[in-house]
């Protein structure tokens, strides 16, 4: 019989955290972008606001799939501090009124707030795994 060789990944958990916070991200910010004028009537942000977030989602976007690619601790703890910022600055942006949200657009920014934050929470969880 052969012996069979199984090299553990530590880094496939966090690295899968990471890319589909990339894809969630990158297709949030392509609708932001293409589809702004319809997308503000909905959710309330005016679409010149909402194009700038798209192009901002979409750097951010490139970011955090390069780092899925090669996971260090540094960069792996800025996207999840990012990730936390994001979040507590949607809440706020909700909370105190920052932007003029429709009753759908406040739901939205919670929601997808709620999405970040698990996402950070996802990758703490993978760095963990990653350096044990």
């Amino acid at each position: 019989m052969t012996p069979i060789t199984v090299t553990a990944d530590r880094t496939r958990f966090l690295r899968l955290a990471l890319a589909l916070d990339a894809v969630v991200t990158g297709v949030n910010g392509l609708v932001y972008l293409a589809a702004a004028a319809p997308v503000g009537d909905l959710l309330g942000p005016d679409a010149g606001l909402l194009r700038e977030i798209g192009v901002f989602l979409l750097v951010y976007t490139a970011g955090v799939a390069f780092v899925a690619f090669r996971p260090k601790d540094a960069a792996v703890k800025a996207v999840i501090a990012l990730n936390a910022v994001w979040t507590l600055a949607s809440i706020a942006a909700v909370v105190f009124g920052l932007l003029e949200f429709t009753t759908l657009g406040a739901v939205w920014a919670i929601a997808q707030a709620l999405v970040v934050g698990v996402f950070a929470e996802l990758q703490i969880m993978g760095l963990r795994k990653a350096n044990r």
